[in-house]
């Protein structure tokens, strides 16, 4: 028991390295499937370049897709909000964009491993490249008269000319250079992202980590307390049912009230607030809406506050 807590406690604190290590190896793995099983070049000069750029591409624009799909910001941002008593809520100008902009960068994790991969394989870009006319010019400038015609055939091994067959080994270089090229992008482009926001960070190292912390437990009572009254709830009505009699009153919170802690969350220096409900909590006594007010700002490095969702097998 005392190992599973501590493998347990291990997965707590390193649950975003070993998320995005998982949607690493398991996109790796689909992609070597998909170029070994699936993926044979047509190797045909009006086929090979759309065919090897819808396997490089389409999986890669499908995966990225698939991230914004499984973002709990992304359903916090869209949830409701074409509702008409409820777009004043929704992030509009700059805001918008600027989560939009951190949505993209979470879900393109997937999607540029694929294409990293595919470009070190190599078998992608050769088909495609194969079959590009303004490639074979530069490629085939000074040899073979039909090597243009041939070159087509290269990814098959059917190409006659010996020295056309040879222009594989350039078109596997070239893809894996891009290949360690892409790579090199994304780790500096990481490395300098990670280092500005945690510069910008309002708050310091330790707050950020009982920050993280809060809202974990936030989240697993709010699950317990939500299960109880919902069950509560449900005894009630079903009781009154069988009955034939009038229900207990049930406080439960308004529309307005599971709208305003399920909106985005906004940093305010002069009240720091850990979530949207820490917020309303202490801004009900106040006013009875907690729309953003003068100071607020959408802080990259505190995204992980509208991350937090209630893990749950019917969950969206």
């Amino acid at each position: 028991m005392d190992k599973f807590k501590i493998v347990l406690d291990l997965y707590l604190k390193y649950r975003n390295a070993l998320t995005y290590g998982l949607v690493t190896l398991l996109t790796a793995g689909g992609e070597k499937i998909f170029s070994e099983v699936v993926f044979q070049c047509p190797c045909s000069d009006a086929w090979n370049l759309p065919y090897g750029l819808v396997f490089l591409l389409v999986p890669a624009l499908a995966l990225f897709l698939l991230g914004y799909l499984l973002s709990a910001r992304t359903w916090r941002l869209l949830t409701g909000c074409c509702a008409r008593n409820s777009r004043s809520r929704c992030l509009l100008g700059w805001r918008g964009a600027l989560v939009c902009a951190q949505l993209s960068l979470a879900a393109a994790l997937a999607p540029l491993t694929w294409v990293a991969v595919a470009l070190l394989g190599a078998s992608y870009y050769e088909c495609a490249a194969s079959g590009s006319a303004v490639l074979a010019q530069l490629m085939c400038k000074g040899r073979d008269p039909s090597c243009a015609t041939q070159l087509p055939l290269v990814p098959c091994g059917k190409a006659k000319a010996s020295e056309v067959q040879e222009l594989l080994k350039h078109l596997r270089a070239q893809s894996q250079v891009l290949g360690w090229l892409l790579i090199a992008v994304v780790i500096i482009f990481l490395l300098i992202f990670t280092s500005i926001t945690r510069c910008l960070s309002p708050v310091s190292f330790l707050q950020l980590k009982f920050w993280k912390i809060y809202l974990e437990k936030e989240q697993q009572i709010f699950k317990n307390e939500a299960t109880e009254h919902a069950t509560e709830l449900a005894k009630e009505n079903i009781k009154c049912f069988f009955e034939c009699s009038h229900a207990k009153e049930c406080n439960t919170p308004s529309i307005k009230d599971w709208q305003q802690i399920s909106s985005l969350y906004t940093f305010n220096l002069k009240e720091q607030y850990y979530s949207m409900l820490h917020k309303y909590v202490n801004r009900k006594e106040k006013s009875n809406s907690i729309r953003t007010s003068e100071g607020d700002a959408v802080i990259p490095i505190l995204g992980f506050v509208d991350s937090s969702v209630i893990s749950s097998t019917s969950d969206v």
